[in-house]
């Protein structure tokens, strides 16, 4: 187990020592503000300080240490290239506050990434106000709802098949619409029956991932869309998971009226541990007026950051969003290329599908083997040895790789759902799916390495119920000090 960095402090230990005279006292603060006695701060070498928080680096798992197959999230590795070009200093050191004049190359940047989202989803306008998926998520609801009430029609519903994200239905009931969860077929598509039955004059969208969560696309999608338009109502996607399609096809050419994207997935820009993140919205022209302000315009050979307010929903970020997650997306954008996206679609489908078939005669996929970037296995087979799916994700860590997303979507029973990313070589796939073999191997011979697993990780299996309902959020302070 780690040792904290005040349990290897000794004292007179220090990293610098500064000659000539010692620091002044400081002027001009309260004593009322100055301690009283030392902070007690631990007392350690130069090397000992690298060390400690070089062996934190490696406790957790990242994308940089192996593979991290999160279903639905795609965390594929990020090309350090986009870090430097966030990090250039005449980026890096503007203030949102700078005039317009001061700040005309992020201005650019800007308008152009909207420029490129439009031509790669087919859609007419973007904005990349949004800070996160969810929150492109809201403001396509918001969009809606106003788009609606412009048109004095009271339509309070919204329609979420049930292999949609879960954070669909959350968006729509913030908005203040009511959901309708539609039971997928048996292929695990859309049911057009229950979605003809369901579509009436109170429904106002039709919110739908595609491709869905269990990695599969809509094959009757322009069915679908006359169905709903023929109603009045509009398509909303899910593009979260537009890495799949990147190249292939265009979600405005299908007839979707509202996408959201996420950048930190489809556009390899970090994300985790709370953000940044970014969900630009992209709309066809209709909605185009209602899209939140200030907006970057070009006017006169310079670019302007203006906003009338005529018939937009209003702001719903401090001014324009996560700017260096904007220079990592255009930059990884503009590198690949249109023909290096359409690889990078058929590489992460690529290696779904590899996966996929390898895994399928011991995790049975129910909706079937071909997918596109990710599918969802089921352990239900284990359980008659006493292992649960949450059992197999944590022996999966003892071989160094993260677990995939576990018990989501709920339709398939102990899912397993696994994305590899395009990022990913074969070699890496392979020991993937060795080690999955391993652990089916294990669940029958030996149930009870699965049931205590993990055994080789700094922390061992924890009370997560117990941590969940009896949360510990604050420490004493003798304790945080060491």
């Amino acid at each position: 187990m780690a040792r904290t960095i005040f349990e290897k402090s000794r004292a007179g230990r220090r990293g610098y020592r500064f000659s000539g005279e010692p620091a002044p006292a400081p002027s001009g603060i309260p004593d009322s503000y100055l301690r009283k006695q030392a902070a007690g701060l631990p007392e350690v070498s130069e090397p000992e300080v690298m060390r400690h928080y070089v062996a934190l680096s490696t406790l957790n798992h990242h994308v940089d240490k192996d593979l991290y197959p999160l279903g639905s999230c795609t965390m594929k590795y990020n090309p350090k290239l986009n870090e430097d070009v966030a990090a250039i200093k005449g980026f890096a050191g503007l203030h949102p506050e700078q005039r317009d004049d001061d700040t005309q190359g992020a201005l650019e940047v800007i308008h152009l990434l909207e420029e490129k989202l439009c031509a790669i989803t087919g859609m007419d306008r973007f904005t990349l106000s949004a800070a996160a998926g969810a929150h492109g998520e809201l403001l396509g609801m918001l969009l809606a709802k106003k788009y609606f009430v412009d048109r004095k029609q009271n339509r309070r519903k919204v329609l979420v098949p049930d292999s949609a994200h879960g954070t669909n239905p959350a968006s729509a009931h913030l908005v203040g619409f009511q959901n309708q969860a539609l039971p997928s077929g048996e292929n695990g598509e859309v049911d057009l029956d229950v979605l003809n039955r369901n579509l009436d004059d109170e429904t106002a969208v039709f919110m739908l991932t595609v491709p869905n969560t269990l990695g599969i696309f809509e094959s009757r999608i322009g069915e679908i869309i006359e169905l709903v338009h023929a109603k009045g109502a509009l398509c909303y996607l899910d593009g979260a998971n537009l890495n799949a399609l990147l190249g292939w096809a265009r979600p405005g050419d299908m007839g979707f009226d509202i996408i959201h994207v996420n950048l930190h997935k489809t556009f390899s820009t970090p994300h985790g541990g709370g953000g940044p993140g970014s969900g630009p919205v992209g709309v066809k022209e209709a909605l185009a007026p209602l899209l939140p302000e200030p907006r970057v315009r070009r006017e006169n050979g310079r670019y302007v950051l203006a906003a009338d307010g005529a018939e937009s929903v209003g702001a719903i970020h401090s001014f324009y969003g996560n700017f260096g997650i904007y220079l990592r997306a255009l930059s990884y954008i503009i590198r690949h290329g249109g023909d290096g996206l359409r690889r990078i679609s058929a590489a992460a489908n690529l290696n779904a599908n590899y996966v996929a078939h390898a895994l399928d005669g011991l995790y049975p996929i129910p909706h079937g083997k071909r997918c596109m970037h990710e599918f969802v296995a089921s352990g239900e087979p284990f359980k008659k040895y006493g292992v649960r799916t949450l059992d197999i994700a944590k022996r999966l860590m003892d071989f160094g790789f993260h677990a995939p997303t576990v018990y989501f979507p709920l339709i398939v029973p102990e899912a397993l759902m696994i994305e590899p990313t395009e990022t990913e070589s074969k070699e890496t796939l392979d020991r993937f799916i060795d080690a999955m073999r391993q652990i089916a191997k294990e669940a029958a011979e030996n149930p009870e390495l699965l049931q205590t697993a993990p055994h080789n990780t700094p922390v061992r299996r924890l009370d997560e119920v117990t941590a969940n309902r009896k949360p510990i959020l604050t420490a004493p302070l003798e304790d945080s000090t060491g």
